[in-house]
Formats: structure tokens, sequence, C-alpha cells
């Protein structure tokens, strides 16, 4: 036992594509998390002027209780990265995606969005290291080969 834990610490030491993928496993398991749970505070910014107005229009209830389901989802995002980063990763980008059409949307926006694309990105990478060091668990009724 305290053999593989020396291999695994000399491998994540050495291994630049496991380090690279711990970091963003988890800058984006942390900042969803957060972001999510600053919605219900507003503590970082007033979120609910993030909000297109033809979104606001779209979807019911007010842009703040609007903010609240985006929390919600945010949180369940990074809570996904956590146990499932190669499916989280890809969720997440998913989500950026959609705040920078959002952003888009709403002139003087256009820096957010830019740095969106920049999260974006980097949550494909999370997701296609995950392939390689978070393989998919096999299934109890998989054979082994």
């Amino acid at each position: 036992m305290a053999t593989d834990v020396h291999h695994l610490r000399s491998a994540l030491a050495s291994d630049p594509g496991h380090q690279a993928f711990l970091l963003l496993r988890s800058v984006f398991t942390v900042a969803p998390i957060v972001f999510g749970l600053d919605k219900f505070a507003d503590l970082l910014t007033d979120w609910p002027g993030y909000l297109a107005p033809w979104i606001d229009r779209l979807v019911p209830g007010t842009a703040q209780q609007a903010m609240y389901a985006v929390g919600v989802v945010e949180i369940v995002a990074g809570i996904v990265v956590a146990v499932a980063p190669r499916f989280g990763g890809w969720l997440v980008a998913a989500w950026l995606g959609g705040i920078i059409l959002n952003l888009l949307t709403i002139p003087g926006f256009y820096d957010v969005a830019l740095r969106d694309v920049g999260l974006l990105v980097s949550a494909v990478a999370l997701a296609r290291l995950a392939v390689r060091y978070a393989p998919a668990r096999r299934s109890a009724v998989e054979p082994v080969a």
C-alpha cells in the first residue's frame, strides 16, 4: 500500500498531463460551487445584471429568481465535475456556451464573454484529460478482458 502511494506521488510529480488534469478538475469543482452559492448571496456582484433582457422575458419570475436557478445548476455542475470529470467537463463547457450566448446579447459584456470562451476551452480540456486520468468505471456486468 505504501508503495502504491509512493508510485502515485512520483507519477503525479513527473506527469504534467496529470497535474493539468488535477488543476482543472479542482478549479471546475470549486469555482462553479462558489459562484453558484453566490447567486444566493450576491456578494461578488449583482448577478441579475448579467441576465440578458430577452432571457429574463422568457423565464418565469424575476431575474433574481432566475439567478437562484442558475446557482443550483452551477452547484450541481461543480459536484458532477468532482465525481465524474469526463462528463462534468462537457457539462460545464455546455453551460459556459449558454452563458457566452447570453453575454453576447448584452452590450458591454463582450469582455466577460471572451473570458468565458477561455473557460469553455479549459472545460473541454478537462473532459479530454479525464479520458486518460479518470477513466470511466467498469460496470459490474461488464466482462473483464
